[in-house]
């Protein structure tokens, strides 16, 4: 009986530390203790205490499971995981460049690189492709899209 409960004990305690450790590797080895824990109950003890004994890890992975998904992201530990930091801004729209005009530094087919107003700016063309070094201006800003066309 001693076997079954470390190896129980054991498959529960990698499992819990799998949400910390990265590769997968220690919830494999713990949820494999589990099954070698019941399937050992079920040889040495019979079927009435295997059972009981799968119902019990069934419940406790259940009750594990909802009690971490509920406390675990708000917990000191859990909000080490979580950055709260941005880097850079998203401009996502630039009102400011219609009706700009620029050059296209690639080949935009339909989409690609412009440099307007010296600034690096992702566009898309209005239809056919345009060849870099071509002037462009910018016809449309659609939230994070600025349509150009060839001038």
């Amino acid at each position: 009986m001693e076997t079954v409960i470390l190896l129980l004990v054991a498959g529960l305690v990698l499992m819990l530390l799998e949400t910390v450790l990265p590769g997968m590797i220690a919830g494999l080895v713990g949820f494999g203790c589990l099954v070698a824990g019941v399937v050992l109950s079920y040889s040495k003890f019979g079927p009435r205490t295997g059972s009981l004994t799968f119902l019990a890890v069934l419940v406790v992975l259940v009750v594990a499971g909802l009690l971490w998904i509920r406390f675990f992201p708000h917990s000191r530990l859990g909000q080490a995981f979580v950055t709260r930091s941005t880097l850079g801004s998203p401009q996502i729209e630039r009102p400011e460049l219609l009706h700009q005009t620029g050059t296209a530094l690639t080949n935009l087919r339909p989409s690609g690189t412009a440099l307007i107003n010296g600034r690096r700016v992702d566009v898309v063309t209005e239809g056919p492709m345009i060849p870099a070094g071509t002037p462009v201006k910018v016809v449309a800003v659609e939230g994070i899209r600025v349509v150009v066309r060839a001038v």
